[in-house]
């Protein structure tokens, strides 16, 4: 069974014009996205999803592989089982979307995830949570919250703050959902087969598709928070931290 990491990346970005293409220390973001990836040796094939002919090339060029996809995708899950489906793989193999706007990902977080799922092939969508403290987070309609139940499967993703906490003694906690996600091919073939659902146009969250459909997603707790690049205040920090840290 191969693990796979496609990493979908458009340009058209409303928040942030040109974002996969962003400088970071010298190098395009898209770049070191693709390089996060590929040094955790977690995978078997790294590639990039694009439909921009500048991302190709700028992965292409210090060594990377990337496909074009069509520009007329709405979502990254869309544009990676195009990629999926040019690409020599067999219906159990494990495909791993990682966003093209988490340059700073670590091994320990994309290990959280494929691990469990390439040692448990009845799992057919993973993805990962973190634990929320901020106040400002848990409010944030920008910060995508999710609830599961005892066996880890989720229950609900929401922008709301879920759950709603009436005794703050509970011991309960908000769980940050990170948008990195886990599918067995023939999974992902079947989910972006299905048409976008009431819940999943309410929340603006393609995941809700899945539930609404009755099937499950497996959360798994990641041992560390990632930052994506969303905005240009998100950017700036970014840049900040590499100048930092190198």
């Amino acid at each position: 069974m191969a693990t796979v990491c496609l990493i979908p990346a458009r340009l058209g970005s409303t928040r942030l014009p040109n974002k996969p293409l962003a400088d970071l220390g010298g190098k395009p973001m898209i770049v070191r996205v693709y390089a996060a990836a590929a040094s955790t040796g977690l995978f078997d094939m790294v590639v990039v999803a694009t439909d921009s002919k500048e991302v190709a090339e700028a992965v292409r060029k210090p060594g990377g592989d990337a496909l074009m996809t069509s520009p007329t995708h709405t979502s990254g899950t869309d544009r990676i089982a195009e990629a999926a489906g040019t690409l020599k793989l067999d219906r159990d193999d494990l495909i791993i979307n990682l966003q093209g706007d988490e340059p700073l990902v670590a091994k320990e977080v994309l290990a959280a995830l494929v691990i469990p799922m390439r040692d448990d092939p009845s799992i057919n969508m993973g993805t990962l949570a973190y634990p929320l403290s901020g106040p400002e987070d848990i409010a944030s309609p920008d910060v995508v919250k999710v609830v599961s139940d005892l066996r880890g499967h989720a229950l609900y993703f929401s922008r709301l703050p879920i759950p709603f906490l009436r005794d703050e003694e509970t011991g309960s906690v908000h769980l940050k959902h990170l948008g990195i996600y886990g599918y067995r091919l023939h999974f992902l073939r079947l989910i972006t087969a299905t048409k976008p659902t009431g819940l999943e146009r309410a929340e603006g969250l393609e995941q809700l598709r899945v539930l609404e459909a009755g099937h499950r997603i497996r959360v798994f707790m990641s041992p560390a928070d990632t930052i994506g690049v969303d905005t240009p205040e998100d950017l700036e920090e970014v840049r900040r931290m590499i100048s930092r840290d190198g």
